[in-house]
């Protein structure tokens, strides 16, 4: 059974996207309610990443629209789209070199203010550069990265550096959240941090969108799942519904009847 929610907080009407002669999306419409923790599924190659990228301005709709509280976005550029309380992670986030943890996640907090407070000498500046060293000191220590804050951030572990881009993306305080894979890689341990923290988050008020391969996370997490298959939504349902729904599982068999969902994931 399909859902869609009827006070949409992120609205997608009949999005397209080709690449060459490749149609990775077509018609897609998506609703989200404010509050929602949504997970986005479906085989590798189905058009969740690309999806993602249109929702938050990194690749260009070919037809449709992207509405984000009241407001369209699809025209927006990425930047601007932050500003508007959008923020993303991504799946294999790459981090600099020379610059600390702390420092990376004080970088995020630069890029969503803007640099004239960082450049131009003034109190107002010291206040703002204190509040986003304060607010990342309490990001890493949420995310238990406290005892790495002074490492160099291109030498922590890709756990690691999946929870700093979520750090990243929290700095611009968004009212909602998309993550690409956040547990990919990740160790036990750090998974269950992770699910503690967007659950923690959710609570907070955060409406949540997770692309994830992990069904275990999705059950654990997730109010509703909504999968694509070869560029079109196919389902919207619960996760306890995934298991019994033919159109799933002929995205992921190529045939209903069979249970895939228990081991295999997005």
């Amino acid at each position: 059974m399909n859902r869609t929610p009827a006070n949409a907080f992120l609205d997608i009407r009949s999005v397209a996207k080709a690449f060459g002669g490749n149609q990775v999306l077509e018609d897609v419409s998506v609703q989200i309610a404010p509050g929602e923790i949504v997970g986005l599924l479906g085989p590798n190659g189905s058009g969740k990443s690309t999806l993602l990228n249109v929702i938050t301005g990194f690749t260009p709709a070919d037809a449709g629209s992207v509405h984000f509280d009241g407001r369209r976005i699809d025209r927006v550029a990425a930047h601007r789209i932050v500003r508007t309380g959008m923020a993303r992670t991504f799946q294999l986030p790459s981090m600099p070199a020379k610059m600390s943890v702390m420092e990376v996640a004080m970088a995020a907090a630069t890029a969503h203010h803007g640099v004239f407070d960082t450049l131009v000498g003034t109190a107002r500046a010291r206040a703002t550069e204190r509040a986003a060293r304060d607010k990342a000191a309490h990001l890493l220590q949420e995310l238990l990265l406290t005892p790495v804050r002074d490492l160099p951030a291109a030498a922590i572990s890709g756990g690691q550096k999946k929870l700093l881009g979520i750090v990243c993306a929290l700095m611009a305080e968004p009212r909602m959240l998309l993550l690409d894979e956040p547990t990919a890689g990740v160790h036990p341990n750090l998974r269950r941090d992770i699910v503690a923290a967007l659950q923690r988050l959710n609570a907070q008020g955060m409406t949540l969108v997770i692309v994830e391969h992990d069904m275990h996370f999705i059950r654990d997490v997730c109010t509703r799942c909504v999968v694509l298959d070869r560029g079109s939504i196919v389902a919207s349902c619960r996760p306890d519904e995934l298991a019994s729904n033919d159109r799933v599982l002929q995205a992921y068999l190529g045939t209903a009847g069979a249970k895939p969902l228990a081991t295999e994931g997005a």
